[in-house]
């Protein structure tokens, strides 16, 4: 009879938040009471706690037991609390090591026989408990290369609840782990190259801009004109992420369960193209309790295609209307909100018609006008302003096919993103943005930002005939300011507005 605590993590999005669990036994009727805020899932794990410790042979006296998870207001979702929950049980009927168990973090799913099973999240919840000072973890064998990742860590991997019994001293022999080879890591999968695409020179420079200044790209044209190809090929041309930005894309990766920690972190940009009957739960996350992330968060600093928008629900379109401005989703239910980070490139891509061939004089189309106006007016106004670069992808000509082979490969064409990302950082150190698609107007049209008069002249004049709204205006900037960053220029001038009105406009009269 006693009190013991030990702590495990509770995630709410990609945010690990410290619990302490603790179980108090005490005589009267037997019965086992689990508080706290849990959901059903957690609330099951007082059945499977009370096997695997008989199935591990420990012993389980027949008293009243009442687990408490605190903070109680904050709710508690999944079976990653079993094994906090069985070492506390175990700890307040007797076992030795209370001490030991009390600083420790425990996280793990507990199986009838007693085995310790992988969960989800241990990267974010890891991280969590060191930040909180807790850095001694115990996590499931199978996923200790996982938490190894976190900095700072000393984690122990368990196959069995029994092997964790016996380190605090109980007298039980672990049944031998399942001999299972280590799985190797998974050969990366090649990276489509931009030398692939044949023609298409505008949408190729489209294409380079949109990664060098990390702008969201529309591109529209027939079916087989490249369009997908070229979205595929964005990844390659970004940059490399930072060890902080690696760390947050696999935490997401993590929670989604999308993670291979074989391969460790998540170095490279990530790349998502749900199909186009998603629900509005896939994309920007869902799902019941605790939301889990959607392709729109697992794109985080990586690129998010929308292949055949129209044909995306309207719905779903427009709940990218808000990571498209802040960078991040937050996903309420009635128990809890979930912030995911959602800062990714936006590539969409769209026939200009039902049928596809409204190309050219579009003799060959079979749509109706009305049908034409319709089919594009699904990706609605305020969704559209948000993309920077709108370009036409055209049927590729046949004496295009005939140069098949000579287009500049990736490597050549990240090399000059790169050096263009260098420009920006240094030219934006001491702000909050890092690319020129994330830089605010005001901070744009400021006095002394170098842009020549000539430029800023034709600017003003097209806000002034209406070819361009004041928001259009600050896409064109952002354009500009890329393009200059690509060419080596220190500020935009005329040739560089100009190069930013064709890729915004689509060969429209307003933007």
């Amino acid at each position: 009879m006693g009190l013991a605590r030990t702590f495990s993590v509770a995630l709410v999005g990609v945010e690990g938040h410290l619990v302490q669990v603790e179980a108090h036994a005490a005589s009267g009727l037997p019965a086992f009471i689990l508080v706290g805020l849990p959901d059903a899932s957690l609330s099951e794990a007082k059945e499977r706690v009370r096997a695997a410790a008989t199935s591990a042979g420990l012993p389980w006296a027949a008293h009243r037991r009442t687990v408490n998870l605190s903070p109680a207001s904050l709710p508690k979702a999944g079976s990653g609390f079993d094994l906090a929950i069985a070492v506390a049980c175990l700890v307040a009927d007797g076992l030795p090591g209370a001490a030991r168990a009390a600083g420790t973090v425990h996280l793990g799913e507990l199986g009838l026989d007693g085995r310790v099973h992988p969960v989800r999240g241990i990267l974010p919840a890891v991280a969590a408990a060191v930040a909180a000072g807790r850095p001694d973890v115990v996590v499931p064998a199978a996923n200790l290369a996982e938490a190894e990742l976190v900095p700072g860590v000393r984690a122990h991997g368990v196959h069995h609840l029994a092997q964790l019994a016996r380190t605090y001293g109980a007298d039980v022999v672990p049944p031998q782990p399942d001999d299972v080879a280590p799985a190797a890591a998974p050969e990366p999968a090649p990276v489509p190259d931009l030398a692939d695409v044949i023609g298409q020179g505008d949408a190729r420079f489209a294409l380079e801009v949109a990664a060098a200044g990390g702008h969201h790209l529309f591109m529209v044209g027939p079916p087989g004109a490249g369009k997908t190809m070229l979205a595929a090929r964005l990844p390659g041309l970004l940059p490399d992420l930072s060890d902080a930005e690696a760390l947050e894309v696999t935490a997401i990766h993590s929670v989604a369960g999308t993670f291979d920690p074989a391969a460790g972190l998540l170095d490279r940009p990530p790349f998502e193209d749900p199909h186009h009957t998603a629900t509005s739960a896939a994309i920007v996350g869902g799902g019941s309790g605790i939301p889990r992330p959607g392709a729109a968060s697992r794109a985080h600093r990586g690129v998010l295609l929308l292949d055949e928008a129209p044909e995306f629900a309207r719905v779903v379109l427009d709940a990218l209307r808000q990571p498209l401005e802040s960078g991040e989703l937050v996903v309420h239910r009635a128990r809890a909100a979930a912030r995911y980070p959602a800062r990714f490139q936006l590539v969409l891509a769209a026939n200009p018609c039902p049928c596809g061939r409204a190309t050219g004089q579009g003799l060959t189309c079979t749509c109706t006008p009305l049908q034409r106006r319709r089919y594009l007016a699904r990706l609605s106004g305020p969704l559209l302003d948000r993309v920077d670069i709108q370009v036409d992808v055209p049927a590729v000509s046949r004496a295009a096919t005939m140069l098949d082979g000579t287009g500049e490969p990736s490597a050549r064409v990240a090399q000059r993103v790169a050096a263009a990302r260098a420009v920006q950082r240094e030219r934006l150190a001491g702000t909050p943005w890092r690319t020129n698609a994330e830089v605010p107007g005001p901070w744009l049209r400021a006095p002394g930002r170098g842009l020549e008069p000539a430029a800023r002249t034709l600017l003003e004049r097209s806000l002034d005939s209406g070819r361009l709204s004041l928001r259009g205006m600050d896409r064109v900037l952002k354009l500009a300011w890329t393009v200059a960053d690509l060419t080596g220029r220190s500020a935009p001038g005329l040739t560089e507005i100009g190069t930013a009105m064709s890729l915004r406009t689509r060969g429209r009269d307003h933007a």
